[in-house]
């Protein structure tokens, strides 16, 4: 059964929030950890993933939506690693930060905080809920 919510993560001097918005879409390329791209390949078209600013910034900064399902990735010839393509969606009202989000007793169990160098990852929907009310944002 496909997840409807993940998380992913992107330094910001290499390809921020910003950056998604400003191209209204891109494809979700260099993960080289088998975990990672496991979890590119369940993702499905319409799925929402938080946009997590790592190394600067350690913060949820936006939602992004899943607009194609996993296929190679263009940047390598190994056929081991794939890429999904995301689009912005929303900015979250007030960024929701690493410390935060390892402070809120719901979250304790998340990736994020027990598997902190996974770059994309899954979140149940409690949890990615609770994230966008820590940031003030409604998907309505």
């Amino acid at each position: 059964m496909a997840r409807l919510h993940w998380l992913v993560k992107s330094e910001p001097f290499k390809y921020s929030w910003s950056d998604l918005v400003r191209d209204g879409s891109t494809y979700w390329d260099g993960v080289r950890n088998y975990q990672a791209r496991n979890n590119l390949r369940e993702m499905q078209v319409g799925d929402r993933a938080l946009y997590y600013h790592s190394n600067q910034g350690k913060q949820v900064v936006g939602i992004a939506r899943v607009t194609k399902t996993a296929y190679q990735d263009p940047t390598t010839d190994d056929d081991r690693w794939l890429v999904v393509d995301l689009e912005p969606l929303k900015e979250l009202v007030a960024p929701v930060t690493l410390a935060e989000i390892k402070a809120d007793a719901a979250l304790q169990k998340i990736p994020l905080v027990t598997h902190s160098r996974l770059s994309v990852m899954p979140l149940d929907k409690t949890a990615f809920d609770r994230i966008l009310t820590l940031g003030k944002t409604t998907l309505r």
